[in-house]
């Protein structure tokens, strides 16, 4: 697409001069339903690509002056609540730079509240977009009126808005964090529930050390240390490739209760572990390894 091939390297661009920590609204439908999952006989592998592949909802876009939504499409209709991910940028970056990624998560049902700050470090829109959803959740005349399950918040953000993610990890509305390659302005000690720390194994801006960092701190909650083979800092830009799959199971496993998913992470048969072609390194702490 002409936008992709404009945006992308523009993105590049902006990314690479800094290594730091539309008003109105409007509603887009975009996808379609995809075939359901793997079924309970498949094996950890199988289960791992189905959660790289489009989810069953069918999704739409609401473009806010604060927030960007990304959210089943049927949401008024739908039978259950929708766990909420907040979203983080990295630096000089907005939300449509990953759109790919925040629809895949949309259409395995997750709410996507994306901040639409190209400076996210302090999580104040982050933290602005569950606000947003509390509202439109207890508004009798909103689409999403009691479809918003507020008690399963995940954080999450590239670059400098994976350390926004670790920031709102302090939360106490906050049931995981998942920062992809973190800039390096947070405290990670200041969090109290579980983390996966992703970073790349050909990332020149952040050094898979610096992630590595964040991981070696937190030893007082469950966390894990991926960094993705050949990935560099822009392979999530665009299509997530290699980042679609891992990040889908993490919330799935954490804000869903899916045991498949989780089996991706946990136990002494740990999906990811044994994954050497997906991943160059992985590690869990000891609370992890529990």
């Amino acid at each position: 697409m002409l936008w992709r091939k404009l945006l992308v390297p523009l993105t590049s661009l902006l990314l690479l001069l800094t290594a730091s920590a539309g008003a109105g609204a409007a509603a887009a439908p975009t996808g379609s339903p995809a075939g359901a999952g793997a079924g309970a006989g498949a094996g950890a592998e199988a289960a791992a690509a189905d959660y790289g592949a489009p989810g069953p909802y069918a999704t739409a876009v609401e473009v806010g002056a604060v927030t960007t939504l990304y959210y089943p499409r049927d949401i008024a209709t739908s039978d259950r609540r929708h766990p909420v991910i907040v979203w983080g940028n990295g630096t000089f970056a907005f939300p449509v730079v990953y759109r790919e990624l925040l629809l895949h998560w949309a259409s395995q049902g997750f709410i996507v509240a994306a901040a639409n700050t190209p400076q996210s470090n302090l999580g104040i829109s982050m933290r602005a977009g569950i606000d947003l959803l509390t509202r439109r959740n207890a508004d009798q005349g909103s689409p999403f009126h009691d479809r918003v399950d507020l008690e399963h918040i995940g954080a999450s953000g590239h670059s400098q808005g994976g350390a926004a993610a670790i920031v709102v990890g302090a939360d106490p509305r906050i049931d995981t964090i998942l920062p992809i390659q973190p800039g390096p302005l947070a405290n990670i000690d200041n969090v109290h529930v579980p983390a996966l720390l992703l970073a790349g194994q050909k990332d020149s801006i952040v050094f898979p050390f610096l992630v590595k960092a964040f991981y070696n701190d937190a030893d007082h909650i469950p966390a894990i240390y991926g960094e993705l083979r050949g990935a560099d800092h822009l392979t999530v830009v665009g299509d997530p490739g290699p980042f679609a799959a891992p990040t889908t199971a993490w919330f799935k496993a954490h804000l869903m209760g899916d045991q498949t998913a989780r089996a991706q992470f946990f136990g002494a048969d740990c999906g990811i572990c044994t994954d050497s072609g997906t991943w160059s390194d992985v590690r869990r702490n000891g609370l992890a390894s529990q």
